[in-house]
């Protein structure tokens, strides 16, 4: 090897540092639960001002011992962007206190809010979401269960419905997920106007339909999920509630919607639901033709974000380890569409790390 093919000793010291943060990653997402645990977006939020080291292990309840260990928990979420510092005036002190004060990312976990992404955080750093992980090697060396079902004995929906804590954890999860489409679904308003009627795919208890109907309430929406999870739903003259199988059959409407639900299948089963759509809205009065939409990850879109790319990426894995699923390019998602009939589709990146996508017969 020649001299100028040797890595220079900062370069391998900077290639350890990377290497370092990523075999370390866990703790910015275990120091992030912890804030969530804590209360600590909301305790800031409460304050109404910037608030002091010693002001928030006070409200916290913390015992004042702790308050070096807090302090040093805040500098690394500070570091990560979930909070800033600002310099608190203080004319008898000769020592500038700091305060904490929220940023986007933090406002975003405020119980009191909506959206609100803090079941998203707990559901992240649940021991039954973590465990799934150590499994991955042996998946590839030869296990044929996925590391879900290695690391808990059952595949993730069978789970669910055995374990009532995680369910709810992971309900819960979904549902603040859900809740950010109210930040922009009125920016979709040619997609909803043009419709009647729409069925929302494994829509849980309804917030993504609620929450369209307060933008569009001409609509009619059904939603279809499992029958114990839809089953004493309260309904309205607008939200009815069916329980079935999405494999077997989709009640007819203008518009089939898919939020975050195609990503957790094989393309096979992605092609089997598809089929099934165009089942539901290929027989429509007065020559209109119904579409399906698919709010789901993009991979491979031009001039987004590192930060964007990498965490799609991430997700992607994630569905390898948790499902059967995948995260896919739109020529993926083309192959679904034409292998299940339809003919057209249209993509449009309104929903920050996913898309819209309308598919038309």
């Amino acid at each position: 090897m020649e001299a100028a093919d040797v890595p220079m000793s900062s370069e391998l010291f900077r290639a350890q540092a990377h290497i370092y943060k990523h075999a370390f990653s866990y703790a910015n997402s275990m120091v992030l639960g912890c804030a969530v645990q804590l209360g600590i977006p909301d305790a800031i939020h409460s304050h109404k001002q910037p608030m002091t080291l010693s002001e928030l292990v006070s409200v916290l309840k913390l015992p004042p011992a702790k308050s070096n260990e807090i302090h040093r928990l805040m500098r690394l979420l500070v570091f990560s962007g979930f909070f800033t510092t600002t310099k608190l005036r203080d004319e008898n002190s000769e020592n500038q206190e700091e305060g904490y004060v929220l940023t986007a990312s933090s406002k975003l976990l405020l119980k009191s809010e909506i959206p609100n992404l803090s079941p998203f955080v707990r559901a992240t750093v649940d021991p039954v979401m973590v465990n799934p992980w150590k499994f991955l090697g042996n998946w590839f060396l030869g296990n044929g269960k996925p590391p879900f079902e290695t690391a808990h004995g059952a595949p993730m929906w069978e789970f669910c419905d055995q374990n009532p804590r995680f369910n709810n954890v992971f309900n819960e999860a979904m549902a603040g997920d859900s809740q950010m489409m109210c930040l922009v679904v009125k920016d979709c308003k040619q997609v909803f106007e043009e419709i009647d009627s729409l069925v929302d795919v494994g829509g849980g208890t309804g917030i993504i339909a609620k929450t369209i109907l307060a933008a569009f309430p001409h609509l009619k929406c059904t939603v279809l999920d499992l029958p114990h999870v839809v089953a004493n739903m309260p309904e309205t003259e607008n939200l009815k509630y069916v329980g079935g199988d999405m494999f077997q059959s989709i009640p007819s409407a203008d518009a089939i919607l898919f939020k975050h639900v195609m990503h957790n299948w094989s393309d096979e089963n992605c092609v089997k639901i598809l089929k099934r759509c165009r089942e539901a809205v290929k027989d429509k009065n007065e020559g209109r033709k119904g579409k399906v939409l698919i709010i789901d990850i993009v991979l491979n879109r031009d001039d987004e974000e590192a930060d964007m790319t990498e965490m799609k990426l991430i997700f992607d894995v994630l569905m390898m380890v948790v499902l059967n699923g995948k995260e896919r390019t739109e020529k993926e998602w083309e192959k679904l569409f034409l292998e299940a009939g339809f003919t057209t589709y249209k993509i449009t990146p309104v929903f920050g790390l996913r898309s819209l996508i309308e598919v038309f017969p």
